[in-house]
Parts: structure tokens; C-alpha cells; sequence
């Protein structure tokens, strides 16, 4: 597999797994992070670390840093999660998840759209709580605002995008036993990757826009 793919929150969990199997599948590999760890040195993958997605000034050391490499696909993954209750609105955190979650994203991607051309592939890692209609719970205002925002983000780039031949998914990795959930979820970060890349494979300007599970059920917006 003769392609660069860029990973952002790559460091652990579900981008340090999506970084793992596109490098045993020949790729070249840009993993994009806060802060490295040993296992993500340990792949001998391209690391980028000290990028802030919120923070543009470091969007732009990111951009340096890629020095013209092109990007065949780019993997919006970075995310962060704080849980806020109608009796514990903590602004402040809702705002930090918008720009880490929703914002982030998208300042990457338009960054790094002069390096993309037709044919490359952009994938948005949400979740389905950020569907409107498949609330049954409520609470956890701060991220379900962010990524149903990150959603609708998604669905305008596929539009947008569409005529420069690139496509987008917006992609639900499913419940996931990482640190995120204090490992509490229902299936491993390696199977997530392994669904998530299948979903990616996919991809086309067929199928652009769509909001997937992991597993290749379609999520109601």
C-alpha cells in the first residue's frame, strides 16, 4: 500500500491502533500528537509530536513540519471527552470539547487540503452520541453538542469537496475500551481500527457524507 496517511490523537487508543495497521499494510505513516508514548515510538512510524489541534499556530508547525508531503487520506482522530450534567454545566469544558472536537478537525483538514488532490480521503472520528435523533440518555451536553457540530462539519466538507474529487466519512468507531471510557467499552481499540479501516477502504464519491458505525451501519443524523 503506496500511501501516506496522516493520523491526528495518535498516540494511544484508537490512533495509535489505526497507526499500527496502516503501517503492517505498507503505508507511509504520519502519526500526529500531543505527546508521544513508547508503543507509538515503537512502530516506526513518521511521529509528529507537540501538535495542539486546537491551537492553529500549531496546525501551522504541523504543515511545516509534513514539508509538502502529500496526504492520500487523513484521519481526524484527536478527541477529548468530559462528561456535564443539567446539574453540572461546566462551560468552560463544553467549550474546550468544541474546540478540540469540532474545531480541530476542521482546522486540519483545511490546512491540509492543498496537499490533498482527487482520489485522497478524509475520515471525521465521532461518535454516535452526537446523533440527535439516537439521544435516549441525555446529558454529556459538552460532547454530544461537539460532535453532532463535528457532524454537520462533515456533511458540508462532502459537499464541498466532492467537485476536487475527495471524499469524506464521518465515522463512529464504535464503544471502544480505551482511556477515553476508562476502558469500559465493548470491543478493543484493534478491532475498531480493523472496522474502521474497512470503512475507509470504501469510501468513495459514491458513499461521500455518510455517518457510519464502525461495523458499516448507517447512523441516523
Amino acid at each position: 500500500m503506496s500511501i501516506n496517511v496522516v493520523v491526528t490523537g495518535a498516540n494511544r487508543g484508537i490512533g495509535l491502533e489505526l497507526c499500527r495497521s496502516y503501517k503492517t499494510l505498507g503505508a507511509h505513516v504520519v502519526a500526529v500528537c500531543r505527546s508521544s508514548s513508547d508503543e507509538l515510538n515503537s512502530l516506526g512510524v513518521e511521529v509528529i509530536e507537540g501538535i495542539d489541534v486546537a491551537k492553529p499556530d500549531s496546525i501551522q508547525t504541523l504543515v511545516s513540519r509534513l514539508d509538502g508531503q502529500a496526504v492520500d487520506i487523513l484521519i481526524n482522530n484527536a478527541g477529548i471527552l468530559t462528561r456535564q450534567t443539567i446539574d453540572n454545566l461546566d462551560y468552560v469544558g463544553i467549550t474546550q470539547q468544541f474546540e478540540v472536537n469540532t474545531l480541530g478537525p476542521l482546522r486540519v483538514t483545511e490546512a491540509l487540503l492543498p496537499a490533498m488532490s482527487a482520489g485522497s480521503k478524509i475520515a471525521l472520528i465521532t461518535s454516535r452520541m452526537g446523533s440527535i435523533s439516537d439521544n435516549s440518555s441525555g446529558s454529556s451536553y459538552g460532547y454530544r453538542m461537539s460532535k453532532a457540530a463535528l457532524n454537520a462539519a462533515g456533511k458540508s466538507l462532502a459537499i464541498d469537496l466532492t467537485s476536487r474529487g475527495i471524499a469524506v466519512a464521518i465515522l463512529h468507531p464504535g464503544f471502544v475500551q480505551t482511556e477515553m471510557v476508562g476502558f469500559g467499552g465493548e470491543i478493543s481499540a484493534q478491532v475498531s481500527a480493523e472496522r474502521l479501516l474497512q470503512r475507509i477502504e470504501e469510501l468513495d464519491l459514491d458513499n461521500t457524507g455518510t455517518f457510519w458505525h464502525s461495523n458499516g451501519e448507517i447512523l441516523p443524523w
